[in-house]
């Protein structure tokens, strides 16, 4: 079956914790000759170094991606020369991340119960950390949803121009979101469901949709390493953060 790897169409549905990685994405505003997801960092495909995480981590499954178009057989190979063995899925990404995590979702329907974990990730987060996941696992245990985030320090201004502003929104209260979110299947469908259903198309990220449809949002531990890779300016911190190891005198 197109998109499936591995799994038997026969078996019983079951509870799995499932990580979704959006990999679908051009990346225009790196301007390279190849999607960032598949630029090697260090003699790897960054995509890779994101499965790595999430096949190490001993709370995960199973793991699907949305993947760009005419990339999913490079991506199967280099799931196979890295032994990414919890690479059950791969399917074609949408024109949006919505639309990407959509036809996750409608893939995994298919096999898996809907109280099953859903851990919605960005391909290109290849740093994310253990305990990043593993507390988003945690509140999402407590409380049915988690979104890893960090309280805002910078001073934060509004432009109308972007070259001018005269208002300072209190970072007091401001938080960035990153990935991972966590929900549960049946809750992730009802979401891109009600979406479908409102016309509400390309939200910024899941957790923004929850917020639309009135659903509140629980914050669990997110981290600075948790870097987005969208510039080569990012490749090049990125690259920094693999070769710093902690000093021993630091707590």
């Amino acid at each position: 079956m197109k998109g499936n790897i591995m799994i038997n169409n026969k078996k019983e549905k079951r509870k799995k914790v499932i990580a979704v990685l959006t990999a679908g994405g051009t990346g225009q505003r790196m301007q390279q000759d190849i999607p960032k997801q598949f630029i090697h960092i260090e003699n790897k495909p960054l995509i890779i170094y994101t499965l790595e995480a999430f096949q190490s981590h001993p709370n995960i499954d199973v793991i699907i991606v949305a993947c760009l178009e005419g990339w999913q057989d490079i991506l199967k190979a280099y799931a196979k020369q890295f032994n990414i063995t919890k690479l059950k899925h791969i399917v074609t990404g949408g024109a949006t991340g919505q639309e990407s995590i959509y036809n996750c979702l409608v893939e995994l329907k298919k096999y898996y119960a809907e109280d099953s974990t859903i851990v919605v990730h960005d391909g290109n987060r290849g740093l994310v950390p253990h305990e990043v996941i593993s507390d988003a696992l945690s509140v999402y245990s407590s409380y049915g949803s988690a979104v890893a985030a960090i309280p805002c320090i910078e001073a934060v201004f509004v432009s109308e121009d972007g070259y001018t502003a005269s208002k300072e929104i209190p970072r007091k209260k401001l938080y960035r979101t990153q990935t991972p979110h966590v929900y549960s299947l049946k809750k992730m469908l009802w979401a891109h469901n009600e979406a479908k259903k409102r016309h509400l198309e390309n939200t910024t990220a899941t957790c923004s949709l929850m917020n639309i449809l009135g659903e509140e949002v629980h914050f669990s531990r997110g981290s600075e390493k948790n870097m987005k890779i969208t510039t080569i300016e990012d490749i090049e911190l990125f690259e920094a953060i693999l070769h710093t190891k902690k000093e021993n005198w630091l707590k």
